[in-house]
């Protein structure tokens, strides 16, 4: 396995882990980390996911902090949904601390986050392939403004990453609040984390009239023919379409009324364990808004 992490820093590293108080291999934001490559199947698949919703040693969030004059200023936000390059955690770092206190296992679905609470439930989808994955956010890092986020190799295989790959990151805002609370010892109620196959198919409300405000975007792609893929996929909850935009393939589902696209969020989520986001009039829009 190609290692692109530097031997000569890796000491450094581990010892930053054992005396840092943000605790993590990733936990300070002094130097910046490399990532592995991924060009076998050495790693198994993990069969136990339990540990995703398991209380953490403690609930980290911290303070700002400047990577290479870029400042991260880390808070909760169950409306996350952001776009950027994901890299893979090195195997080398197997065992070591995270900043919350948890061991670091490459068996394991789990993140690096530069602002996201630790531990923080989170879908991370390759928009490459359309792969997704649930992962625990449970580590700061990558520190270097090019990456977004760094996932396990585990994480990385489900996705279908080999090195660095676009993806698309979105907070579950229940499992996410249910973490938390096992966590810190209060009391929530929330929905489980979805990673098995999806329950059967409930039928959004018809639209009225087709010619709504409203559109709510499922996926983006930089390959068309996956997008047009997901487009028949969709087909069944409205007028699917393909927006080509910032040189991706996105698929919408379009001319939708507030109850209509009210009815098909809520239908993708229950259905597709989706996501989405929504716009109207073109403009992007808190999905729970309406």
């Amino acid at each position: 396995m190609k290692k692109i992490i530097s031997l000569a820093v890796l000491p450094f590293l581990l010892a930053a882990c054992a005396s840092d108080n943000t605790g993590g291999t990733y936990g300070t934001p002094s130097g910046s980390l490399g990532e592995e490559s991924l060009t076998d199947a050495t790693v198994p698949s993990q069969t136990d996911d339990s540990y995703l919703l398991a209380p953490a040693p403690k609930f980290y969030i911290g303070t700002p902090y400047k990577v290479e004059d870029t400042l991260y200023t880390p808070a909760e936000d169950m409306y996350y949904n952001q776009t950027g390059i994901a890299g893979i955690i090195p195997v080398d770092l197997n065992g070591s601390q995270t900043t919350n206190g948890e061991t670091f296992d490459v068996n394991q679905m789990v993140a690096t986050s530069k602002t996201l609470p630790l531990p923080t439930i989170v879908r991370v989808t390759n928009l490459n392939n359309g792969n997704s994955a649930v992962l625990r956010v449970n580590n700061r890092g990558p520190f270097i403004n090019s990456r977004i986020m760094d996932v396990s190799p585990a994480a990385a295989r489900k996705l279908g990453m080999t090195g660095q790959t676009k993806v698309q990151i979105q907070v579950l805002a229940d499992q996410s609040a249910q973490v938390k609370a096992a966590t810190l010892g209060t009391a929530v109620t929330a929905a489980p984390v979805v990673t098995s196959p999806q329950p059967t198919y409930t039928p959004p409300v018809a639209t009225t009239g087709g010619t709504g405000p409203y559109s709510v975007q499922v996926a983006a792609f930089y390959s068309e023919d996956n997008a047009n893929s997901m487009v028949q996929r969709m087909s069944k909850y409205g007028d699917a379409r393909v927006v080509q935009e910032s040189g991706m393939y996105k698929v919408r589902l379009i001319n939708m009324d507030a109850a209509g696209a009210r009815s098909t969020i809520d239908a993708l989520r229950r259905n597709e364990s989706m996501a989405p986001g929504l716009l109207k009039d073109g403009r992007w829009i808190n999905p729970d808004s309406i």
